[in-house]
């Protein structure tokens, strides 16, 4: 039989976990809870869910909060636990078990792991993924590269080669595929050998949540043209040019705040995310803050055409009765640079 994890949140759910705290602070004898307390431990239900429609069932983790945020209060020695209290008791939660999150933001500030949040980079961009360690999760940049040049072989994924991928990033990397032979090979073969590669990372990566951020690095090899690198990028895609929802969006957000508050907020930095994920956003009071200042940004997007106008600055294009793009644009220039590989391939052989 299985039980699931999550719940609806409606009024009856919300009165239900007022309820069970209420039970809990008899039981354990703690102290009372008001409602800005009792609002701040149902917000972290919901995040512990994911969506912001639902709350997670597991009260158990509800209940060591509730007793953690109960100690806070008498520390400071207050009689009633207040929604600050429950704050301090989640970042002391976190410091016991942010280890690794804290040395791999020591070594982007070092610059021995490689992120740029500032300029502009031809086939870079910076991608997105979540580790969880010790039921512990939190978002960590990686700067993912493609290149491209003559060939034949496609697009090859380096990690796939290296034996560090899983099956469903080679799924996201032949989805990628068939976005560039749907848009760019009707006309024409393909004669491209491109290669796509998370950089610095030798734990294995599994996923499609970065093919839309791998698609983009590709696009821009191509056409040559540079990306922003003040903004990372998460999302899956389909091979229509459609962007997905993904899992951990509030990790991955929060993951490259972190990086960029480090190195100092310069005002144009953000995160594009996919469209379908807007509803899961449950971010932290100084993210919220920042993005409600102008300091920091979020990019909702549905379409590859829509992330690659954010990255680039230029119009991506759509396709003209012709079968041409309009002149300019980004998958103009795509297309041009693809039709004289297959031009110089046909001679070559």
């Amino acid at each position: 039989m299985e039980f699931d994890e999550e719940m609806p949140l409606s009024d009856g759910v919300i009165a239900e976990y007022a309820g069970r705290l209420r039970a809990l602070s008899e039981k354990e004898g703690l102290s009372p809870f008001d409602r800005g307390a009792f609002a701040a431990i149902l917000e972290y239900g919901v995040r512990q869910a994911g969506r912001r429609n639902k709350v997670t069932a597991r009260f158990v983790d509800i209940a060591d909060l509730a007793r953690e945020a109960h100690y806070a209060a008498a520390a400071a020695g207050e009689s009633v636990v207040r929604a600050a209290h429950v704050r301090t008791a989640l970042s002391s939660k976190m410091e016991r078990h942010n280890l690794v999150e804290t040395r791999i933001r020591e070594m982007i500030e070092e610059g021995t792991l490689l992120v740029d949040l500032d300029g502009t980079r031809i086939g870079q961009v910076n991608g997105l993924s979540v580790l969880e360690i010790g039921g512990y999760s939190f978002g960590k940049p990686v700067r993912i590269t493609a290149t491209a040049a003559l060939g034949k072989t496609g697009v090859i994924n380096i990690e796939r080669e290296s034996n560090l991928s899983g099956r469903f990033h080679d799924k996201g990397v032949h989805i990628i595929s068939g976005y560039l032979r749907s848009r760019f090979a009707q006309d024409k073969p393909l004669s491209l050998a491109a290669s796509i590669c998370f950089e610095q990372s030798y734990s294995g990566v599994d996923g499609d949540s970065a093919s839309s951020t791998e698609v983009y690095a590709l696009v821009s090899a191509l056409a040559e043209l540079p990306l922003r690198q003040d903004i990372a990028v998460t999302g899956s895609m389909n091979q229509q040019g459609d962007v997905q929802a993904i899992g951990g969006v509030n990790e991955k957000i929060e993951g490259f705040f972190g990086v960029c508050k480090i190195k100092g907020l310069s005002g144009t930095q953000g995160v594009m995310i996919p469209a379908a994920n807007v509803e899961d956003l449950m971010l932290r009071e100084d993210i919220l803050e920042a993005v409600a200042a102008g300091k920091f940004h979020i990019w909702p997007v549905a379409k590859i055409e829509e992330g690659i106008e954010v990255l680039t600055g230029k119009s991506a294009g759509h396709r003209n009765g012709d079968g041409t793009f309009a002149d300019g644009t980004v998958f103009a220039q795509v297309n041009e640079r693809l039709s004289k590989m297959a031009h110089v391939m046909k001679e070559f052989e």
